[in-house]
């Protein structure tokens, strides 16, 4: 059985990991045969009201909050070693991009979290597929682009400008598909990157990556 690996960045989708996407990807890479465990780093984070987008004056523990998604199994990200899985998955949500590294305020130009940039690299080293979904891609492209891997994170010309500043190559792609870069062992789709998609169409979308990266594994 294909042992996979789940980063949450928290839970929610302005602050942490999107809900609708990590059980979306849970589900299908269940549904793919595998054995999922779920990670995240144990740090404090800023929360944000849900319904008014505002931020509140108060801080909760990521890995807490992250194991809502995963109902408690969960551990610190620093314990997620490479020979112990087949592969790597990053669900999107704000907290790709704002807990992971700082990509909501710097671009291209941001910060990954050390321990995100070690799995990265660890596992890219050891030749495993890495999956990320809606914005969490910004996050190889930030640690790989050098690399000159291709991803996507839907048709968002900002986002874009921004990735390709990192030496990473962009491909256009639908809600409800993915783009694979077999040389580089990495699958992306866009999900939520698209404001207006449907629940369904996301998940078909991370269905069929999460089959790609089992496969893959």
């Amino acid at each position: 059985m294909k042992k996979i690996a789940v980063v949450l960045s928290g839970c929610g989708h302005r602050d942490g990991s999107e809900i609708t996407e990590s059980v979306s990807l849970l589900i299908a890479l269940h549904q793919a045969g595998a054995e999922v465990s779920c990670f995240a780093p144990d740090i404090e984070i800023p929360v944000t009201n849900h319904i008014n987008g505002q931020p509140q004056n108060e801080k909760r523990h990521l890995l807490v909050e992250a194991g809502r998604i995963a109902r408690g199994k969960i551990q610190s990200l620093d314990k997620l070693n490479v020979k112990d899985f087949d592969a790597l998955a990053f669900p999107g949500g704000y907290g790709a991009a704002k807990n992971l590294c700082n990509w909501a305020e710097k671009g291209a130009k941001c910060d990954v979290i050390p321990d995100i940039k070690r799995v990265i690299l660890d596992f890219h080293s050891a030749s495993k597929p890495i999956a990320a979904l809606c914005i969490a891609p910004v996050l190889l492209a930030r640690v790989l682009g050098d690399k000159k891997i291709t991803l996507t994170i839907g048709d968002d010309k900002e986002t874009i400008a921004e990735i390709q500043k990192t030496g990473a190559l962009h491909e256009e792609c639908p809600v409800d598909d993915y783009i694979t870069d077999r040389e580089s062992k990495i699958v992306t789709t866009p999900a939520y990157m698209y404001g207006n998609a449907k629940p369904n169409e996301v998940f078909k979308g991370i269905f069929g990556l999460a089959h790609e990266l089992v496969e893959w594994a």
